[in-house]
């Protein structure tokens, strides 16, 4: 008997489903997600259920690992055709963006607050850095145009890598080492490397994944996911940026014909969900409910100072060289989310044991809070005002088995092997039951819509979407015509199991 990992399995299986019921709850309501798992990890820490956790370098590695999921999960889902474009935008908004943000929080927090240069810098790159979680989750819900929802989407899984090596540079304790041009080459040597990294773990991925066979379809998911966490393992291992390794090998992985890409994709949205369930849990727990009102006012100058003046000039700034109209622009600077990243960061001088690191947790924490609710609840009313929304753009498409099982339909796969009668049979001489369609026909390598007089030729793999009500049936006309071929009744062939 265990019994404290019988209680701690307890208490994990109730928070996780907890959360995941909280999900449809918050969606209801317009309240982002993040703040409902926060509240929950303040709920079973010590002013709620008394769980004591203090452990901000656990903190630091699980949000760290949790990360790794969230971008790997982003980048995935990023289209290479939607992406290309916004480019040279997002990582100008993720270097140089991130510089200017970082200067002009860290100037104005120096002269209100009085905090001295180097934790006034810290205040300006722990915030310096839009939430990748937070972005995928509030503007895939939203109608717009997909070059900004791209630009978003990139920035937020891009500008991690140089905002955490900044941080770690300004969090640490020591004496200077290296003269200031040294941490600029390091700088532009980790973000380089990281990056050539990622290329290479997603090329190898691409290459070893379309050439494996696999004896199980579940292992393809586990090893995309894989190739991903290898390649921030590698750039760290390199002294690299393993974030920005993730997030290419992502966008290398996610684009390419891999085989099972949908089951890929659906078990990297479940891991970074959990990842996300996770990490602001974890994050609630850590904080400390009685000491937040101390963080009020150190909180709110910060999040105008970054919301009304820091996110608008590193926007300005970084669209100067590319075609981004005044509308866009705001909009830009509203969306520019704030999560689990920022909170996550600010455990890093905490751990180090910075001076002035508890009071810099605490006002980020509650400066999430303050302004997740203030800007994701008015993106969708600000894009309106802005003009920016796109009515005639579908909704993001993505083909999985949920849809299907709300319209109660099934997706049958058909080979056509040697030997097959279904060789040489029209399409419409199947006679699939009604509620039955053959969608798709896969001819060397070449995929195209049927029509009624295509004939079926040896190799060929169909793609059948049925209705759950006829399913059963028309499996057995398939076989029986398998069998048979056209005449296949005249036969007495009804597709039956010869077993049974």
């Amino acid at each position: 008997m265990t019994p404290g990992l019988d209680l701690a399995l307890l208490l994990g299986a109730a928070v996780l489903l907890v959360a995941i019921g909280a999900v449809r709850f918050s969606t209801r309501l317009g309240v982002p997600s993040l703040l409902v798992y926060l509240a929950l990890g303040v709920a079973i820490g010590e002013a709620g259920l008394g769980i004591r956790f203090d452990d901000a370098e656990l903190t630091r590695m699980l949000g760290f690992c949790a990360l790794i999921v969230i971008i790997a999960e982003g980048g995935l889902t990023a289209r290479w055709s939607t992406l290309r474009p916004v480019l040279g935008l997002a990582g100008a908004l993720s270097t140089v963006g991130v510089l200017v943000s970082i200067v002009v929080v860290g100037l104005v927090v120096h002269l209100l607050l009085g905090l001295d240069w180097r934790l006034a810098l810290l205040y300006g790159a722990v915030l310096s850095s839009t939430d990748a979680a937070a972005v995928f989750a509030t503007l895939r819900r939203l109608r717009l145009p997909p070059r900004l929802v791209a630009a978003l989407e990139a920035e937020s899984g891009m500008n991690d890598a140089p905002v955490v090596i900044l941080v770690v540079l300004l969090s640490r304790t020591g004496p200077v080492e290296h003269p200031w041009w040294f941490e600029v080459f390091l700088v532009g040597y980790e973000l380089g490397v990281g990056a050539a990294v990622g290329l290479a773990a997603g090329l190898a991925g691409r290459f070893a994944l379309r050439r494996a066979a696999l004896p199980s379809s579940g292992l393809y998911p586990i090893a995309a996911v894989g190739f991903t966490v290898l390649a921030y393992a590698a750039g760290a291992v390199l002294h690299a940026s393993g974030f920005l390794a993730v997030y290419v090998a992502g966008v290398l992985l996610g684009n390419a014909r891999l085989p099972h890409r949908q089951a890929i994709l659906g078990f990297a949205d479940g891991l970074a969900w959990l990842a996300q369930i996770g990490l602001f849990v974890l994050l609630g727990l850590l904080a400390t409910p009685e000491r937040l009102h101390t963080a009020l006012v150190p909180a709110v100058v910060t999040g105008l100072a970054l919301l009304l003046l820091a996110r608008p000039l590193s926007v300005l700034v970084s669209a100067l060289p590319f075609r981004v109209g005044l509308r866009e622009q705001l909009f830009l600077s509203w969306a520019g989310l704030r999560g689990a990243v920022p909170i996550v960061l600010a455990t890093i001088p905490l751990s180090a044991r910075v001076p002035g690191a508890d009071m810099l947790f605490d006002a980020v924490f509650v400066l999430v809070v303050i302004f997740t609710v203030l800007q994701a609840g008015t993106l969708a009313p600000a894009a309106r005002r802005l003009r920016v929304t796109a009515p005639a753009e579908p909704a993001e498409i993505r083909v999985e088995t949920a849809p299907l099982e709300r319209m109660r339909a099934d997706l049958l796969q058909l080979e056509v092997p040697a030997g097959s009668r279904l060789a040489g049979v029209h399409v419409d001489e199947l006679r699939l039951p009604v509620g039955a369609s053959v969608t798709l026909v896969l001819r060397d390598g070449v995929g195209f819509v049927p029509g009624a007089d295509t004939r079926l030729k040896t190799g060929d793999s169909m793609l059948i979407v049925a209705t759950a009500g006829v399913r059963d049936e028309a499996e057995r006309r398939l076989r029986a015509v398998s069998r048979r071929g056209r005449l296949a009744r005249w036969f007495g062939e009804y597709g039956e199991d010869r077993d049974g």
